[in-house]
């Protein structure tokens, strides 16, 4: 009897550690590998953080030294040229570097260039851009004007500086941080302390303001401010437009801005030529980075995006650098998902200030640490990368198999379900839709291939069901017709006897 007790313990244990395993295998499966110094995650329909696959994983990092020009002080910018080089504004050591493909060395040094003649040298340039046509625009920012030379061969072309017009403050000093140029070479700057908008300059004159935030006060804050002393008031927010903190320009012209956002919903926006923001939100209306924003210390305030590369097929990226996360939407504004991290070890950000992408590879400039991470794409992210890619052009058949190798590596992911759910809505498999939506928690697209569904059922068998109730109408007549014949001959009957 005591060994039969003591086997039902062992048993029992046995299967709770089973159970246990179970329960965290999961978890387990979709985290980053713990070679990788970040955990990766998203977040599900109810706002939860769902952990996942990596998409991205630490490649390996550049520094000044390790291109042999020296090491790096304070870097701000970083752009890719059309052949695909890369130009980093070290602003600390007043310099542009130009960098190959590879990022394996250095191509040339940026010193300054001749004008008339006579040598100019930049101070502290902020931003670095190169245009479609070839030119490199250098923002000299303590120079106070924008540098354009040509990429060829570092020949003089022209300086933008000294912008007028009666919008413009009195005694305005204009301290361009930021650029980026359209294929009409139309110019579009963020300066320093220009809260109105972005500069727009065409022909190498400033032709006014873009893509300004207005800022919506509530009642109750103008209530408060009129009741104020005027102490309390200075040290109340003022209500000034939100500052621009990146810029970025997609093939179309649309210029993709990043900006300070106090609430966390809207940290980006994509401006059409009329200045005019046309960003799509997706279905919880947040890109603001982090949805979780309180509640332990690494979640403490919104995030702080401090730049946005537009990267091909619709898809950007964000770069947060309150909590070193890089956030990346499709052009439905659904958060594909999220990597990166502070902290000391290689593959994390002390001071991330630049984004850009090249191929298949994510590159952040961390102005601490004075150099370049590299980040490469695994086949988590790849997955995700080319089926949005597919569905931004139409093609969401192809898309399903990818969706499902997604689901593979993580059967929680409900954007792949979504994709799924899609593919087949359009495929006109409105059964098969229905199921996946409803997977992925889509109310929208649900509501179409439930409101499809019903009118293709109701198409194929309502003749059936018209006919079927017809019958039952008559039937029902028939024996109501029957029966009441069958009582009046009765009571005819009863009659005839009770007399």
């Amino acid at each position: 009897m005591k060994n039969m007790k003591s086997k039902a313990k062992l048993w029992k244990k046995i299967m709770l550690a089973v159970l246990s395993v179970c329960l965290l295998t999961p978890e387990v499966a979709v985290r980053a590998d713990s070679t990788v110094p970040y955990d990766s995650y998203n977040y599900d329909y109810w706002e939860d953080i769902v952990f996942t696959p990596a998409p991205y994983i630490p490649d390996t990092s550049v520094s000044g030294t390790t291109i042999g020009v020296g090491s790096f002080l304070s870097p701000q910018d970083l752009c890719v040229s059309p052949g695909g080089n890369i130009y980093i504004a070290d602003t600390g050591n007043h310099r542009i570097v130009e960098v190959d493909s590879k990022l394996s060395s250095a191509v040339r040094e940026i010193n300054g260039f001749v004008r008339d003649g006579v040598q100019e040298k930049f101070n502290q340039p902020n931003g670095v851009c190169v245009s479609q046509n070839g030119q490199i625009y250098i923002a000299d920012s303590e120079n106070h004007r924008i540098v354009v030379l040509e990429e060829s061969d570092l020949s003089f072309v022209k300086i933008i500086e000294n912008p007028e017009a009666d919008v413009l403050p009195e005694n305005f000093l204009f301290v361009p941080l930021k650029i980026t140029v359209d294929y009409a070479d139309r110019v579009y700057c963020i300066a320093k302390n220009m809260f109105q908008g972005i500069m727009v300059f065409e022909q190498d004159e400033f032709t006014g303001f873009f893509g300004t935030i207005e800022v919506n006060v509530s009642v109750w804050d103008k209530i408060w401010r009129k009741l104020s002393t005027k102490a309390q008031r200075s040290k109340q927010l003022l209500f000034i437009p939100t500052e621009f903190t990146g810029i970025d320009i997609d093939q179309k012209g649309f210029v993709y801005a990043s900006n300070v956002d106090t609430w966390g919903k809207q940290a980006v926006r994509c401006l059409n030529p009329k200045g005019q923001d046309v960003i799509r939100k997706g279905e919880n209306g947040n890109v603001g980075g982090d949805l979780v924003t309180s509640g332990t210390s690494d979640y403490s305030g919104v995030s702080r995006i401090v730049d946005v590369v537009y990267r091909d097929k619709g898809i950007y990226s964000l770069l947060d650098s309150r909590r070193g996360r890089i956030f990346t939407y499709d052009h439905e504004g659904n958060l594909l998902y999220i990597f990166g991290g502070l902290g000391t070890q290689a593959g994390t950000f002390t001071t991330p200030v630049a984004i850009e992408a090249v191929g298949d590879k994510v590159i952040v400039l961390d102005s601490y640490r004075k150099e370049l991470l590299v980040f490469k794409e695994t086949p988590y992210g790849r997955l995700i990368n080319e089926a949005v890619g597919l569905r931004y052009d139409g093609d969401e058949t192809l898309a399903v198999d990818m969706w499902k190798q997604v689901l593979m590596l993580d059967e929680n992911n409900e954007l792949a379900n979504v994709g799924i759910g899609k593919a087949y809505l359009t495929a006109g498999d409105n059964e098969r839709a229905m199921k996946y939506l409803k997977l992925g928690m889509s109310r929208q697209y649900y509501s179409v291939a439930y409101r499809r569904y019903r009118n293709e059922f109701l198409k194929e068998y309502l003749g059936y069901i018209l006919t079927g109730l017809l019958a039952v109408i008559v039937a029902v007549v028939f024996v109501l017709k029957y029966r009441k014949k069958k009582k009046g001959v009765y009571e005819e009957e009863g009659g005839a006897f009770d007399v």
